[in-house]
């Protein structure tokens, strides 16, 4: 599990801390800004994410959490700042390669629709040139609940939203990356599906202790899934903290008044 030794917390939930505090952040943006014409996305962020650690971004509407994120992958690429991915510069790589090492689940899952299920999932393999993609992508099936006999040959269309998102995950997993980034995945479903799909990502991060950013709007399944909760307001970052801490000691008024009005405080 790339060196990470499982912790356990006192919810039963297991953190995965790396092995040696020395080591590098597995992520971290230092001093971030970003703007998109008149409107600022992104003002001055800071923030390291430790190797197996989730993190949540949570947040208003245009508050940056899904810029931030793509931050990490180079799907947007910041007008001031630096962006680290273990600890290297991602402005200074190729990022076409940094794309394909690092697991993305964007909004509404982003399944080829002409691909049928087991392509779908073998994207990212194929992509790199693995000999055994079909493999790893019946392996990434398989951990996400979905046996490929059953839904190999099947075409995104034929699938319910649930499945769908299991595949998009899949496919994110399909070659162990390290990171996996995931851009508010379980946001349209309905809550029966959505708690089913949120107890798997909890299980398949607890198998492969892979490192996780996740925007959500939903607080409560930010503090469900998340080690800390990052609370960005107006692209600032307003408190990062795990969730008993953001309930007992909010930061500023804004981040009380957030988790009162979203009944978690």
């Amino acid at each position: 599990m790339h060196g990470h030794a499982p912790l356990a917390r006192g919810d039963g939930r297991v953190l995965f801390l790396p092995m040696s505090q020395s080591r590098p952040a597995a992520l971290e943006a230092v001093a971030v800004a970003k703007r998109f014409g008149p409107v600022t996305a992104l003002d001055g962020v800071s923030l390291e994410i430790a190797a197996g650690e989730c993190v949540a971004l949570i947040g208003e509407s245009g508050s940056g959490k899904t810029t931030l994120l793509r931050c990490f992958n180079r799907l947007t690429h910041p007008d001031q700042g630096q962006v680290l991915v273990g600890g290297a510069d991602v402005a200074r790589g190729d990022p076409v390669l940094l794309r394909r090492t690092i697991g993305y689940v964007p909004q509404e899952g982003g399944l080829l629709p002409h691909w049928r299920v087991l392509r779908n999932v073998a994207l990212v393999p194929w992509l790199r040139g693995e000999p055994d993609g079909e493999a790893k992508a019946s392996a990434a099936l398989r951990l996400v609940g979905l046996e490929p006999e059953a839904f190999a040959r099947r075409w995104p269309r034929d699938l319910s939203g649930g499945q769908r998102q299991r595949v998009a995950v899949a496919r994110a997993l399909a070659l162990r990356p390290e990171v996996v980034l995931l851009d508010e995945p379980f946001g349209a479903l309905d809550a029966i599906t959505r708690a089913d799909l949120q107890s798997t990502f909890l299980a398949v991060r607890r198998e492969l202790g892979f490192t996780a950013v996740l925007v959500t709007h939903d607080i409560a399944e930010a503090f469900l899934l998340a080690d800390r909760v990052a609370v960005l307001r107006e692209g600032r970052l307003e408190q990062i903290d795990s969730p008993e801490r953001l309930r007992t000691a909010p930061g500023t008024p804004y981040v009380a008044e957030l988790l009162r009005r979203a009944r978690v405080a």
